[in-house]
């Protein structure tokens, strides 16, 4: 659906939710999970225009969706309920819900073939169903996950290297499409805590010492382009995921974090909204043991949930994963906790703690500063594992999220 920023009319843009929300991996379930919520949705909070869907694919379900009439089914569908995709969530390859995922979201990483294939798939697809008038976006891993590769320098370096060659074989697929098509797609690499790329400085860093020299190298080698069209491609199709969350849990500071990828030269591709919990770490003991009491049900064993705690002098530390931190919280020198755990956009304090709604807020009042970026996604997709006493209906839930992020932009 189309939004309007304030005092910023003539400027929309585009707001769905992610369908990485509801379980399902085959192709079936996931367009069950579409015709279940979507109409109901546009009904409530678009009934005059068209509404945008951001779509997660499995691998599994991608392979299938490309197979037969699926895709012209979908397509079909579409038009019917007035609906359009522009946005496809390709980080997750495989199983998302009911299982054990942690540091299995990672695999494949991206110097592997089948990341490639996969992804080259959802290029199809995405081309496939993308109106002409806007841009279509595809949000992907940041590589690989940083505590597999960090103990081995050899390793890491051919990961890098393969992983922008992939990388830039898909930006000349996507320039491929553009000419033969004019449809402009990109895709959007995803910083997060303990990821390879997983802050600012370490994406600005990848650009300058692979993805631009190695990937530009590749380009001009393999496709006959020159040094100038091979930066170009660069730039124009692979671009930045910039999830709100995780660059809070980072401790990032949104307006820098924005200028350093302008500087840069390096376009953001989306933003997800999505909310991290924010823990004062109190100095009394017993206050300790009852805020860890609190935050024991928060540490799920579906998704890793990282932790990154601040010291008085602003240095950060580490954990893999909530359950890693909590026996650390009695004795840690750190004044705050952050971590990774999705929590609803529209809930700014639920006590004893507090979210990085902030980092939304901020976000969203600048939207303007990037003006190549018009895509929004909310990316709250913990609400099978949040405790009891946050869940609502799933359908009350995402109508929440919609109006919160509405009345932030336009209100």
């Amino acid at each position: 659906m189309l939004i309007h920023k304030t005092n910023n009319g003539h400027r929309p843009y585009h707001l769905t939710y992610c369908s990485n929300i509801h379980p399902g991996e085959d192709w079936g379930d996931v367009f069950n999970n579409l015709q279940t919520y979507i109409p109901k949705l546009k009904k409530e909070l678009a009934p005059d225009q068209p509404f945008g869907i951001g779509l997660r694919l499995a691998s599994r379900a991608s392979e299938t969706l490309l197979q037969g009439d699926y895709l012209s089914q979908l397509k079909n569908w579409l038009t019917k309920e007035d609906c359009y995709v522009f946005t496809l969530n390709g980080f997750p390859y495989g199983g998302f819900h009911g299982q054990v995922v942690k540091d299995e979201v990672y695999r494949p990483d991206w110097c592997d073939s089948d990341r490639l294939s996969y992804s080259e798939r959802l290029v199809k697809i995405l081309a496939a169903l993308l109106p002409e008038t806007i841009d279509g976006g595809i949000s992907t891993m940041p590589l690989s996950y940083k505590p597999w590769w960090t103990s081995d320098q050899s390793q890491t370096t051919r990961l890098f290297e393969g992983s922008t060659f992939h990388l830039a074989q898909i930006a000349a697929q996507m320039a491929q499409v553009e000419e033969t098509t004019g449809k402009l797609l990109h895709l959007d690499l995803e910083p997060e805590p303990d990821a390879l790329l997983e802050n600012t400085d370490e994406m600005v860093a990848f650009f300058q010492n692979w993805l631009l020299p190695v990937g530009g190298e590749y380009l001009e080698k393999t496709y006959g382009v020159t040094p100038i069209t091979a930066e170009t491609w660069l730039r124009r199709y692979i671009r930045v995921c910039y999830d709100t969350c995780h660059f809070a849990v980072e401790y990032e500071d949104p307006a820098l974090a924005l200028a350093k990828f302008e500087k840069a030269g390096i376009l953001i591709g989306k933003f997800q909204i999505s909310s991290a919990i924010r823990i004062s770490v109190p100095e009394e003991r017993s206050q300790r043991q009852l805020l860890r009491q609190h935050l024991e049900p928060f540490a799920e064993s579906t998704y890793l949930h990282q932790v990154i705690e601040q010291q008085a002098d602003g240095t950060l530390n580490h954990y893999q994963d909530l359950g890693d931190a909590l026996p650390e919280l009695i004795n840690t020198s750190a004044k705050e906790w952050r971590t990774h755990f999705h929590v609803p956009i529209f809930i700014d304090r639920y006590p004893p703690f507090a979210s990085t709604q902030d980092h939304i807020t901020a976000i969203l009042q600048k939207l303007d500063q990037v003006p190549q970026c018009n895509h929004l996604e909310i990316e709250t997709y913990t609400w099978e594992v949040l405790p009891p006493e946050m869940k609502l209906d799933i359908f009350t839930s995402i109508k929440r999220e919609y109006e919160w992020v509405i009345d932030s932009i336009s209100g």
